[in-house]
């Protein structure tokens, strides 16, 4: 199964088992609606936990109380595992943007078939992602439409257009 990190458990919140959350999605408010999720206190070590409540904070945080959990002591004990979703309770994300994780690893070409790399890293910055690919040479690239002439996950494929490439294309030795 294909999982999602949506908040870091910072630490407890309270004396009744609630917890603080890091949010680690575009959207904080999504954990009110929130209801079955998965903590991840190792990597690839998943436990189903229904979250009783939850609720958007402060400073890109959220508290939620998680059933089970209804100490301070119990509560701790979370600190600094993942609270995690599955890719059928991920966010629906709007035609042409993609979960960061599926563009980590797209083999990259240019629109006349140059050969560019693999996607190796997203920096998420205020205007543009920006596209880290790992070729031959190393070239960092900001994830705007005009670029991206085809971008097909199912296929790890994206297409950069050759034109806008030259424009905004950063390589490195």
């Amino acid at each position: 199964m294909d999982y999602f990190r949506i908040g870091l458990i910072l630490r407890p919140h309270g004396v009744r088992g609630e917890v603080k959350l890091l949010s680690l999605t575009d959207d904080p408010s999504r954990f009110k609606k929130l209801k079955e999720a998965y903590i991840e206190r190792s990597e690839g070590e998943y436990t189903p936990v229904h979250v009783e409540s939850a609720r958007a904070s402060a400073d890109n945080a959220a508290i939620a109380k998680l059933e089970g959990v209804d100490s301070v002591e119990q509560a701790e004990a979370l600190r600094n595992a993942y609270l995690c979703v599955d890719r059928a309770h991920a966010v629906k994300l709007p035609e042409g943007t993609y979960f960061v994780r599926d563009i980590i690893g797209c083999r990259v070409v240019s629109s006349n078939g140059e050969e560019l790399g693999v996607v190796e890293d997203v920096y998420e910055t205020n205007a543009n992602d920006v596209y880290v690919v790992r070729g031959k040479k190393k070239l960092s690239v900001p994830a705007l439409k005009k670029l991206l002439d085809k971008v097909d996950i199912e296929a790890k494929l994206i297409v950069f257009n050759a034109e806008v490439l030259a424009e905004v294309g950063l390589f490195e030795d």
